[in-house]
């Protein structure tokens, strides 16, 4: 139950085309005492195009989130109206606003959302990949090690797998994906809702070959293990020892496994390779 009378609103916005900010969230960003904004001056632009300026607005970004949470929480403890905005979409998904939102929550003040544009949401309806299940992974680590971390416990999903990636980074990040999900179906969907709006549609096998120059805000989706049912327990243990015949470490010869299987995760494939090693099959 809310304890105060002001209210955060999460406010999404348009990806690209101003149509498509509803009327609602027009409404609201007429009327709030001040917005929250990833950019003020990209913000403040969003704003004036629309016929929405002047309006208080504030920062509020990944560096000082948490310096600013005591003065929003106070200024929303005295009954202020306030949303939050990111650069374009829907707030908080791989933008900040998190800490915010747990902090209203938290101190029981009323958070509102006012859905709209989303660039995971708009890619995967038009990408023809399987909607449901789908995970949505936000941005991809930089480090080549790290994302192989981020990224192998997903090896094993059957679903979708959608995340951002920026056009520089693009290539190696699809040659990790590939290397450790191995042939997928894949698509890239750059511009959404714009004048360039494009959907490139590709099997990963062909990472290579893709463009170098892409430009834009890219959202990469890719699609769940081919043929989608899970490794029966006795094709594992084949492939299994087939890898473990051609010998290497056991993170290397886990990683060398996924690859191959669907529906097993990492810690299924150490237990049952633990299990095979002191057992046999």
């Amino acid at each position: 139950m809310s304890s105060t009378s002001g209210r955060l609103w999460i406010v999404a916005t348009p990806l690209g085309n101003l149509g498509d900010l509803s009327p609602r969230a027009r409404e609201t960003l007429a009327s709030v005492d001040g917005v929250l904004a990833e950019d003020t001056r990209r913000t403040g632009i969003l704003l004036a195009r629309c016929g929405l300026s002047p309006v208080v607005l504030t920062s509020l970004h990944e560096h000082n989130e948490e310096a600013r949470l005591p003065g929003v929480i106070a200024r929303l403890k005295e009954g202020g109206q306030l949303a939050l905005v990111s650069d374009a979409g829907t707030p908080l998904l791989s933008d900040p606003g998190y800490r915010l939102v747990r902090a209203c929550r938290e101190e029981g003040i009323r958070v509102s959302p006012l859905p709209g544009p989303s660039a995971p949401v708009a890619a995967l309806s038009a990408s023809g990949l399987p909607p449901h299940p789908f995970v949505f992974l936000g941005f991809i680590p930089r480090k080549e090690a790290e994302r192989e971390v981020f990224l192998l416990p997903y090896a094993a999903l059957a679903a979708t797998l959608v995340f951002f990636e920026r056009k520089d980074r693009l290539a190696a990040t699809l040659r990790t994906v590939f290397r450790l999900f191995g042939p997928r179906k894949a698509c890239i969907a750059r511009e959404l809702t714009k004048i360039h709006e494009e959907f490139i549609f590709f099997s990963l096998e062909e990472h290579a070959a893709l463009p170098q120059n892409l430009l834009g805000e890219l959202t990469v989706l890719v699609g769940p293990p081919l043929g989608g049912n899970r490794t029966k327990d006795d094709d594992l243990d084949r492939i299994i020892e087939e890898e473990a015949a051609a010998g290497g470490k056991p993170r290397e010869l886990a990683r060398r496994v996924q690859m191959r299987v669907n529906g097993w995760s990492g810690k299924e494939l150490y237990r049952r390779m633990r299990r095979l090693a002191a057992n046999g099959p």
